[in-house]
Formats: structure tokens, C-alpha cells, sequence
């Protein structure tokens, strides 16, 4: 599938992204069943979405064409991208917030970021990028974002709460372990509560993960009921490199809203 990542950068392989993983293949199949219409996700064989990866230009460098499906939210490796039906990018919003049209929310965009509509949600990501401390073939992002419904990305539980937990440890290994950063070898929990979102009752766990190269991150798995698919848990990844302001995941939480039509309205944050 394709969902972003957020540290890593997109097409070209940058590393620590939002990655979006095989899962979503079968998630199609899911959705469909149930109701729900997906556009196709892409998935570039090498896992679950993750929460860092952003889209990149095939040779690694900012913008251009991302290859691969979208990745995580945080540092991890992987070349994936959103991509439509058609193989075109979705546009870039540069400000305000993205729509994720299946899941009837708004995704904030943050000053120095940008926004996609993905196949099955959406996804923000940080402009600036690096080469990967532990593949330097690839670039890393210093941050991102993604939503997606839990059952696309293989999260599950019955509850927020127990998708959250569920979905954290995932999140962090697709965010910063791997070839990008090295594995991830402790973490602390920041945060475990309860949160209301678009309106939602919420979950959240945040940690701080621990990596053997380069920048440690800021990881968080939000769920909570999707306001356009009742039945649907929404997943929203996140992460960021330590040298960044914690502030922002929480920035981008409270930002989250019911969508009230196209992408591209609001203020930064």
C-alpha cells in the first residue's frame, strides 16, 4: 500500500519514513467487503506501513516522482509513495491540512511540511532530509505523519486503546529500526492516555525510541473511530528526530478535525 513515513524521505529510498506494507494488499480485499472504496495501494515488498517514510524523487532527492508506496511516520528505511490508480503522485498541499477522504478527518500541516492524500488516508511529512546514518545510500526525513484505517496496516484490537498499544511497538520498528537507523535498542514511554480526537474518543501511546545510529525519535500511535466508517479504528503514526520539538506531535493531534471538504484549508501549525 502506500502510506508515508515520516522520517524517512519518499521515492528514491530515503530511509525513516511512513512506511505502508504488504498488509494492505489483503486490506483492500477487507475494505472492500465491508464497504469501504480504497484506490490501489503499491506495496514495494518490504512490510508493513511504517511511520516515517515521506515521498522522494526516484534518485533521491526532494520532490520529483517518490518511489514506492508511501512510508511510516518516523526514521525507518523503505522507498515507497503514495501513488494513484493511474501511477501519478497525488498533488502536494503545502500548507493548512489534507484531507483522508475514507476516513472523513483533516490531517494539520506543519510549518516546513507538506501534505498527500493517499490511497486509504493521508499522510504529512517534514521538507527537510538527510542521508540515512545507517544506509547512506538512502535519506531520511526529520519527520512525518500518516493516517490510515487500522485493518489496512494489520493493527488490530477491539478498542482504541488496544489498537494503540498494539500498534506502537510496529510503528517504532518501521519508524527508526532497520538498515536506516540501525535497530531500535530500548525505548521509554512518554505517554499512555486516553485522548477525544475529530470529536473521537482516543488513545495514544508515545515513546522515545532509542536507535544504535544517528537520531533517536519521538514515536506515537493515535487511534480512535473513524467519523465517516463508525465501524473503522483509524490509525494516525507519527514521528520525529529528537532534535525536533516533541511539541509537534502534539501540534498535529489536536489539529486533527472532521474534514469539511478538500484539502489545502486551515492554518499551519
Amino acid at each position: 500500500p502506500g502510506y508515508p513515513a515520516h522520517p524517512v524521505a519518499p521515492p528514491s529510498g530515503r530511509g525513516r519514513g511512513l512506511r505502508i506494507g504488504a498488509a494492505v494488499a489483503a486490506a483492500v480485499v477487507l475494505l472492500a467487503s465491508i464497504g469501504v472504496g480504497v484506490y490501489v495501494l503499491i506495496d514495494d515488498g518490504d512490510g508493513g506501513p511504517t511511520a516515517s517514510q515521506a515521498p522522494r524523487d526516484r534518485d533521491g532527492g526532494p520532490g520529483g516522482e517518490p518511489d514506492g508506496d508511501s512510508g511510516g511516520s518516523g526514521g525507518s528505511d523503505g522507498e515507497r509513495r503514495p501513488e494513484r490508480p493511474d501511477g501519478s503522485e497525488p498533488p502536494r498541499i503545502e500548507s493548512g491540512s489534507v484531507t483522508d477522504a475514507l476516513n472523513g478527518i483533516s490531517l494539520p500541516i506543519p510549518e516546513g511540511w507538506y501534505g498527500q492524500e493517499i490511497g486509504a488516508g493521508a499522510h504529512i511529512s517534514s521538507k527537510d532530509s538527510y542521508k540515512c546514518p545507517g544506509d547512506t545510500s538512502k535519506t531520511c526525513v526529520k519527520g512525518g505523519a500518516y493516517s490510515a484505517p487500522a485493518v489496512a496496516i494489520g493493527t488490530r484490537g477491539a478498542t482504541a486503546e488496544e489498537v494503540a498499544k498494539a500498534d506502537i511497538a510496529v510503528n517504532a520498528e518501521e519508524s527508526y529500526g532497520g538498515t536506516s537507523y540501525g535497530k531500535i535498542t530500548s525505548h521509554d514511554v512518554l505517554e499512555s492516555k486516553a485522548v477525544t480526537v475529530a470529536g473521537q474518543k482516543g488513545y495514544l501511546v508515545r515513546w522515545k525510541a532509542v536507535t544504535s545510529k544517528g537520531s533517536d525519535g519521538y514515536v506515537q500511535s493515535l487511534a480512535f473511530p473513524s467519523p465517516a466508517q463508525p465501524k473503522l479504528i483509524v490509525v494516525v503514526r507519527a514521528g520525529v528526530d529528537t532534535d525536533q520539538e516533541e511539541t509537534v506531535i502534539d501540534r498535529i493531534t489536536r489539529g486533527i478535525e472532521v474534514a469539511k471538504g478538500g484539502g489545502g484549508a486551515g492554518q499551519d501549525v
